[in-house]
């Protein structure tokens, strides 16, 4: 066993316990800590309601996703085939591969969503006493979610590695091309889950979201977590559904995509070298040791911590990655090697991470800057309300679109360097550099729900107004890093999408015995690269549209609830919650089955019928489109949101005034596109090139019937 899998090994089961470790500071608090009986039992029965809302939900989802795993599993041992190794059946191994990948995700999402559901209450009692202590309950939970995850990530891929090629080792030197090639099915499994918990718990969340605000806020004028609003709760719920397990399953997907893609490319390059070939593997396992001691380092004390604190986590861990990087390249990758013909240094895939690591760093700044109340962008968004709602969407989109030009140049300043230094393996790094400081972004990310939580369970219960005054601090600074964290997310997806298009291609011209070429001269790639495009737009569409429909579900049963139950406005009268849950929950699993068929289906039929260059022109008309449009929803979303805040914290005429309506209905036009479609393109540009990969031997062997 090599050095590279022996620290990786150590460093995920050292994470793993980090996780346990914090699991239990946050449960060992009581629930009620500091209430009194009415309070305390008030405040039981509401994160009751919400735990088990979002566990009955991923227990529906997930059961859904099991029958789904089992058949595309069959799909994958049938129709994967790789002649040149008559005696191995890559397609069972492949597809032992993809159920291992979406258990480990299913089991990240699992973790990180019951601790997040027991954070929130703690949180809110906590903040009775002071801001840190309320601080230190929400992102030890959300450190959970971040060891937890990135452990189980790169321990998923160690003991993948290890077994897969133990049972191809009879393969001689043909057993690193095959060997990983199945492991990317692990990366395919992780993904597919991906796609379901991103497209249906953002179709959950936003359908809770939407009718609570329209009818409770906008037709009965009463508060955002007012306890009489039957949505409530299941707004609460579907914070932690998407912004815990969706975004969860995403970077969870993100890092075993592009560590598959990266090794793809590794197998070709370092075929002798085993510490070189599961180098990127230690990347993400460094990070764990990184992030804690970041952890460590940054505390709160006062409330003007807060925000920079979540700010200095992300700074801090990426500066130590940056230098610990050095000498583990420098250790492990070869001084010089060659790829496609070209010679490459290792300190030039030191600067491949490099380049990745600080792209990842500016696309969040960036994000922050546009969507933060603090700036510029989102106070001119704040005062277009004074005209009304018109120019508030006029100008919500403006930014948006705005907003994709800068991170875009970071990105491609990033993929120009990679590239320039070490060609095709060199993106697949920058890829997981942008990836370095996955805790941190996945801690300070499943930090803002919990909080978000606390907030409106405090205002449930009737605490003090101090208490509520705390927790909002604490999700302000959460709204802004949530924002930050789907713009790193958007960023990764992009970079990790392109190293599984090399890698993609890398596979093929091995397979077929001679390098693909491809021209937009071509009539097949540039008629798919039209295809292509269009794609993300029919796919936001679809699930924005979904968003719609499940929104006015919910809209009519709110509305019914106050017309029909007695005294609800009065206080004396008691919502369903659960029939609002329940809506939300049905809505969501019947959804979000249509963009999936459109998202794994495109590759398939797309190689099946033209062939490989038809498959990766589909790729990168997709990816190219899909992550602007990706970043500009994402950023006009978060955006009305922040503007909204603004206003109510007393600018522009404050709360109740017109320019507040204004607000409103902008961040109820902005919740779909930030929380739903504008995230879970992260999945359709990641999915369809994982996808297209495992599916290479496919496409080489059996594609192309249309054009002979």
């Amino acid at each position: 066993m090599g050095i590279t899998i022996t620290v990786s090994t150590v460093l995920s089961l050292f994470g793993l316990a980090v996780a346990f470790f914090y699991m239990k500071k946050v449960t060992s608090i009581p629930l009620d800590m500091g209430l009194d009986e009415k309070d305390g039992a008030r405040l039981r029965f509401i994160h009751g309601a919400i735990a088990s809302g979002a566990m009955a939900f991923l227990k529906q989802e997930y059961k859904f996703l099991t029958i789904f795993m089992v058949l595309f599993a069959i799909v994958i041992a049938l129709l994967i085939d790789d002649s040149h190794t008559p005696d191995i059946s890559e397609g069972i191994y492949t597809a032992i591969a993809f159920l291992f990948g979406g258990a480990i995700s299913i089991a990240s999402g699992y973790i990180g969503m019951k601790v997040a559901t027991q954070g929130n209450a703690r949180t809110t009692v906590s903040a009775k006493k002071d801001i840190s202590n309320a601080y230190d309950v929400a992102i030890n939970s959300g450190a959970v979610m971040g060891f937890a995850l990135v452990s189980l990530a790169v321990l998923g891929l160690v003991v993948i590695y290890l077994v897969m090629s133990s049972l191809l080792s009879g393969l001689g030197e043909a057993n690193n091309h095959i060997l990983m090639e199945v492991i990317a099915g692990f990366g395919l499994g992780g993904s597919t889950i991906a796609l379901f918990a991103r497209v249906g718990g953002g179709i959950f969340t936003k359908a809770a979201d939407v009718g609570a605000d329209l009818v409770g806020k906008v037709e009965q004028g009463i508060p955002e977590d007012d306890p009489r609003n039957p949505a409530v709760i299941a707004d609460n719920v579907g914070d932690n559904v998407g912004d815990v397990a969706g975004m969860g399953a995403d970077l969870f997907g993100s890092c075993a995509e592009s560590t598959c893609a990266a090794m793809v490319i590794s197998a070709v390059v370092f075929a002798a070298d085993p510490n070189a070939l599961l180098y990127p593997i230690l990347i993400s396992a460094i990070g764990i040791p990184i992030s804690l001691i970041t952890k460590l380092l940054v505390g709160v004390k006062t409330e003007d911590d807060v925000a920079p604190a979540l700010m200095k986590l992300l700074i801090i861990s990426s500066v130590l990655m940056g230098i610990v990087m050095y000498f583990f390249t420098g250790a492990l990758i070869p001084e010089t090697f060659e790829l496609n013909g070209e010679q490459y240094s290792n300190m030039g895939v030191y600067g491949c991470f490099l380049a990745g690591l600080i792209s990842g760093l500016a696309v969040g700044l960036l994000t922050g800057y546009y969507t933060s109340e603090k700036y510029g962008p989102v106070q001119e968004l704040a005062k277009s309300c004074e005209t009304g709602v018109a120019t508030n969407i006029i100008y919500g989109l403006a930014l948006g679109y705005k907003s994709t030009l800068l991170p875009y140049l970071c990105i491609a300043a990033s993929i120009f360097i990679s590239w320039d230094l070490a060609g095709m393996y060199g993106v697949a790094i920058a890829s997981l550099g942008m990836l370095g400081t996955l805790v941190i972004a996945l801690m300070i990310d499943a930090y803002g729900p919990v909080a978000d939580n606390a907030g409106g369970i405090a205002e449930m219960v009737g605490l003090d107004k101090e208490v509520r005054r705390r927790t909002d601090i604490l999700d302000s600074a959460g709204n802004t890093t949530a924002a930050i964290g789907k713009g790193f997310a958007i960023g990764a997806a992009i970079l990790t999408s392109l190293a599984l298009f090399a890698a993609f291609i890398t596979a093929s011209s091995t397979l077929m015995g001679e390098p693909i070429t491809m021209s937009l001269l071509d009539p097949v790639v540039y008629t798919s690269v039209f295809v292509g495009a269009v794609l993300p737009f029919l796919f936001t569409a679809m699930t924005m549209k979904s968003v719609g429909k499940a929104a006015f579900a919910m809209i009519e049963e709110v509305r019914r609830q106050f017309k029909t139950i007695p005294g609800i406005m009065e206080g004396t009268g008691e919502p369903d919650y659960a029939q609002c849950v329940a809506i939300s929950t049905q809505a969501a699993l019947r959804e979000m089955i249509a963009p999936g068929v459109l998202i794994m289906g495109t590759p398939l039929v797309t190689g099946y019928l033209f062939g490989v260059e038809a498959v990766a022109g589909i790729l990168v008309g997709s990816l190219v489109t899909g992550g602007v449009l990706a970043i500009a929803s994402s950023n006009s979303g978060g955006a009305w949101d922040n503007a909204k805040k603004y206003i109510e914290a007393g600018h522009h005429g404050g709360k109740g005034s017109d320019e507040h309506v204004a607000a409103v209905v902008g961040d109820t036009v902005g919740d779909p596109l930030k929380d739903t479609s504008g995230p879970s393109l992260n999945i359709l540009i990641k999915l369809s090139a994982i996808l297209s990969l495992v599916f290479a031997p496919f496409f080489v062997e059996y594609g192309g019937i249309l054009l002979g």
